[in-house]
């Protein structure tokens, strides 16, 4: 019995180099696997085993010939039989008629496979592949050295030469093995330097397992352990190593392996998590020369800097080049330019023009007068400079021709503004800044202009701050750029004032820019100003643009779809599109994915201020936030419909005015929550400060609680419903909001192992939804009240709050609810020693969400009946039936029940005695679980990976995991402590 599961489910032979579009009946042949032989997608058959052994020993010599007693011997070896020249002889004529005329020849009394060009043998291409993949290591491309290794390792299918027979094809499979491993070994190293430490764990286990002497996968498993945070682990598993090589080789770990050990007994820094650094601008090595200073302390902005660099270097073969910088202001447009076109000077000996031309400016340059300045620059006469606008242009055009000069075009307004200062010939460049995109400026080569990176931002702001001041205080600098939205000018301001201020601390600073009403009128320093360069870009709005610009601000979210922000403006769809892609014109507004928008940090507080000053009467403000809720609680109930068909919680809801959208399948309906998710929980938090929209808020958590158990926003559900619950009580309101607020609430504690705090507020939700004639929330309540006395061992508590919630659900003809109630009694049961009734109970409830169509909580439902399977010894009958809960979980993205449903079927793997793929799917649980879950699971999953691990021989390692749990179930008051410490030895049992 082997369940085995990968990361990403159960593993299917990915489709090899399907054969080119040019040839489609071209021959292709495998070795990595079964010997195949296919014409496009026919196979061929290739005959007998030995015949299969002929073809493979022909293969592996890749053209050349192989003699008739070569074949022989790789054939039969030492003993073949009287008749084996006329057996050979037999399989070539049979393949012969299989393959393609001229492939398998005759050739000096032996055989050769002729035509093996490229793509055609499996091992061939892996061969091509691995080396592609080392030459991408050895240039530091260590992403795509890995990408390489993974699509080597993919050409494997199951054990290479499966099934083929004599000594040769015997030889040839422990080699392909062999080097199978060190490529799977380079992979897994690769795995380690990209940081994905956490995930490569799972798959050591396994494979030291698997190849218990092979000492590098013993080293890479303790590097991946250290580096998780497990070094009591890393160091039993040196422990489990020097045992087991004394024991079976007589011998000790190899250098490399104990000076690993070495380290990590002291910590070393540098065995730490690696990163990459940021590779430093090439610097480049001049009649005019206008440009600017260049900024002494310019940081970062390497990638820019070099293809700009490259853009510019190239003017001399193309007939102009011509590259336009946009991003919002202050992102450092100007800046990064001006240093850009320094580096650049040698490349244009004969002079750099540069000229500000006003665009965010009540009056912007007229492009007349511009030229008139180039023109005298250039050496023109005042008496020879035309009057009208096209004259100038072209004897500016003129007077260019034949030189090379770098024209810097700072802050222009639009492409009409800067077409006539174009130079247009070869050999000559133009470097443009403008807060709007040159989408309409033919040839240019656009750059969008971002934020700097956390590093770059932290680096600008030591640089002018001192190094020293900043080591003391590293947390407070990074809050202070990260105060800053990483942009630039307020990072030059923030620094420049802290850098005036001797007296001052880091923290002072951070102190004063963590008040977001403050922050704008904080990043002012003599004629710097954030706001100030905001305001330029707003004054210039129409007043539809600016209206949008001031209502979206108003919502927390870190972004905001198109249709929830028709909702929030009250237009139609292509309306809000028309206006929200002319603010992302003007970088005021940017577009983080078709459909989507954001703002930056800091714009969004100019936003909100505008919306404080402009938007009257206030209650206009009001009116978006809740129709955006309206918006995304209507959206949220019909997914929440499609995904538990039957469930009557959609019909008792708070109701909406503003519709929301509707989805014709379940896959797009979760798309969309899950894309949704942060922007969901940030409304439900701004719900929660109006009490208008408070019971609205309530519900709408409700409804998206899925997002909680996925794993990737369970941190912030738990504190928006913390938000919620604290704001119900302090509010007063209806009891109906405060239990629903309590149930959500006891939910995320169940949810983290908090059982006493989960059943305080299960009990109080009870109560309160009784008092509000709430009867839906009081079952729910009473579910989860059921399921925490099981998991605190009360089971007759359990039993009693369970059989009531059966009840009340019946009454309401709630059938999902029922079904949860029943799968739940079925553990109790278990629990109780009643096995058969626990199966009966689980396929009751399974079989009510499968009458429903509802796949996921039917997973559920196959999750208790594999459990109750599981303990009533038919353990493939558990198997299937975990495995397809499992499936359905992770189309579900719901991290929660994945990583328990593969704890689970670690259990099945441990009572079948399949102890390597028991730790292995035990370590899958560990890793799926990180985060999620709380520690009362994780000690559990503890225990069984200790049990597994003692199955393959692991035990030191086994006594650090039972240790690990034995703390948590202390801590935690759990009675599960007693058991498990009586397997510790008693070196670790004190």
């Amino acid at each position: 019995m082997d369940h085995r599961v990968g990361p990403g489910g159960p593993r299917v032979p990915e489709q090899r180099r399907p054969g080119s579009p040019e040839e489609p009946a071209a021959l292709r042949f495998d070795v990595l696997g079964p010997v195949r032989a296919r014409r496009g997608a026919e196979q061929l058959s290739t005959g007998s085993p030995q015949q299969r052994a002929l073809l493979a020993a022909l293969l592996l010599r890749e053209g050349r010939t192989a003699t008739a007693g070569e074949l022989i011997d790789a054939l039969w070896g030492e003993e073949p039989p009287s008749q084996a020249l006329a057996a050979v002889r037999t399989y070539a004529s049979r393949l012969r008629k299989v393959l393609d005329p001229g492939v398998l020849v005759s050739e000096s009394g032996g055989y050769a496979v002729r035509g093996l060009g490229e793509g055609v043998l499996d091992l061939a291409v892996a061969q091509e592949w691995a080396a592609e993949a080392e030459k991408a290591r050895g240039s530091g491309d260590l992403g795509r050295a890995r990408e390489g290794l993974n699509r080597v390792l993919g050409l494997w299918d199951g054990e290479a030469l499966a099934g083929v027979p004599g000594p040769y094809a015997e030889a040839q499979r422990v080699r392909l093995e062999e080097w199978r491993l060190g490529l799977l070994e380079s992979r897994l190293d690769l795995d380690l330097e990209l940081g994905c430490h956490a995930e490569a764990v799972s798959e050591l286990t396994a494979l030291t397992a698997a190849h218990p002497l092979r000492e590098r996968l013993r080293e890479l498993l303790m590097l991946a352990l250290y580096r998780s945070g497990r070094q009591a682990e890393a160091l039993a598993v040196y422990a489990d190593t020097r045992r087991l090589l004394a024991e079976e080789l007589g011998v000790d770990p190899r250098a490399g392996l104990r000076e690993l050990q070495r380290r990590i007994l002291q910590a070393d820094p540098e065995l730490a998590e690696p990163s990459t650094p940021v590779a430093e601008p090439a610097r480049s090595a001049v009649r005019p020369a206008q440009l600017p200073a260049t900024v002494p302390d310019f940081t970062g902005r390497a990638p820019f800097v070099r293809q700009l660099g490259e853009v510019l270097a190239s003017a001399e073969g193309r007939v102009m080049a011509v590259s336009a910088l946009a991003g919002i202001g202050g992102v450092g447009k100007t800046t990064l330019a001006v240093h850009v076109a320094h580096q650049a000077r040698p490349v244009f000996p004969d002079g750099q023009l540069y000229v500000d031309l006003q665009g965010t400016g009540p009056r912007a340059a007229e492009p007349e007068t511009v030229l008139g300045s180039f023109l005298r620059a250039l050496g023109t006469a005042d008496s020879a400079i035309p009057d009208s606008l096209a004259e100038r242009a072209a004897l500016y055009r003129s007077v260019l021709d034949g030189r090379r000069v770098l024209v810097l075009l700072d802050n222009a307004r639009d492409a009409a503004q800067i077409r006539p200062l174009l130079p247009g010939t070869a050999g000559c460049a133009a470097l443009i800044t403008s807060r709007v995109r040159m989408v309409d400026l033919a040839g240019a080569h656009l750059v969008d202009l971002d934020v700097m990176s956390p590093d770059e931002a932290l680096s600008l702001f030591t640089r002018i701050v001192g190094e020293e001041r900043v080591a003391a205080e590293r947390k407070a600098a990074l809050d202070v750029v990260a105060a800053c939205g990483f942009l630039p000018l307020a990072i030059r301001i923030a620094a420049s004032r802290l850098a005036a201020r001797r007296t001052w601390t880091v923290s002072v600073l951070a102190a004063k820019l963590a008040d977001e009403r403050r922050r704008l009128d904080e990043l002012q320093a003599g004629d710097l100003a954030v706001k100030a360069t905001f305001e330029l870009g707003y004054g210039q709005l129409e007043p539809a643009q600016a209206r949008a610009f001031r209502l979206l601000g108003l919502a927390d979210g870190p972004d905001i779809s198109l249709a929830a922000a028709a909702a929030v403006l009250d237009l139609p769809v292509d309306d809000t599109e028309d206006l929200l892609e002319s603010l992302v014109d003007t970088s005021l507004l940017e577009s983080a994915a078709p459909g989507r928008y954001r703002f930056h940090d800091l714009v969004r507080l100019y936003a909100r201020a505008c919306a404080e000053r402009d938007e009257h009467p206030a209650d206009r403000r009001d009116e978006a936030l809740s129709r955006l809720l309206d918006f995304y609680l209507a959206t949220a109930a019909g997914v929440y419909a499609l995904e538990r068909p039957g469930d009557r919680l959609v019909n008792h809801l708070e109701r909406t005015e503003h519709p929301g959208l509707a989805f014709s399948d379940r896959a797009s309906a979760r798309d969309w929550l899950y894309t949704e998710a942060d922007c969901l929980l940030a409304c439900a938090r701004q719900g929660a400060g109006r009490p208008g929209t408070l019971h609205r808020a309530v519900d709408l958590l409700w409804t998206v609680h899925d997002i909680s158990e996925s794993g990737a926003n369970s941190r912030e559900y738990e504190a928006t419903a913390k938000a919620l619950l604290e704001a119900a009580r302090a509010a007063a309101v209806v009891p109906r909001t405060e239990a629903r607020a309590l149930m959500t609430s006891a939910h995320t504690h169940l949810d983290g192992g908090r059982f006493d705090t989960a059943d305080q507020e299960a009990e109080q939700a009870i109560r309160l939804a009784h008092a509000a004639d709430d009867l839906l929330t009081a079952c729910w309540a009473r579910n989860a009240r059921g399921v925490i006395a099981l998991y605190q061992g009360r089971n007759s508590d359990g039993e009693e709050h369970l059989s009531q919630a059966l009840e009340h659900f019946r009454t309401l003809g709630d059938r999902p609810g029922e079904a949860s109630a029943l799968c739940n009694l079925s553990r109790i049961h278990l629990a109780t020693g009643s096995t058969r009734g626990a199966v009966a109970l689980a396929q009751e409830g399974m079989e009510i969400y499968d009458g429903l169509g509802n796949s996921m909580r039917g997973a559920n439902g196959r999750y208790a009946l594999g459990m109750a399977l599981t303990q009533s010894g038919r353990l493939d009958a558990a198997a299937e039936r975990l495995l397809e809960a499992l499936q359905v979980f992770r189309d579900s993205r719901q991290r929660l029940w994945e990583g328990m449903t593969l704890f689970r079927l670690a259990e099945v793997d441990l009572a079948g005695r399949q102890y390597r793929q028991a730790a292995a799917n035990a370590e899958m649980a560990l890793t799926v679980l990180r985060g999620i879950g709380g520690d009362w699971r994780r000690a559990n999953v503890l225990t069984v990976l200790g049990h597994a691990l003692t199955g393959v021989g692991q035990t030191g390692r086994a006594q650090v995991c039972w240790q690990e749990a034995v703390r948590v179930y202390e801590d935690l008051g759990s009675p599960e402590a007693a058991a498990l410490r009586a397997l510790l030895s008693p070196a670790r049992a004190t």
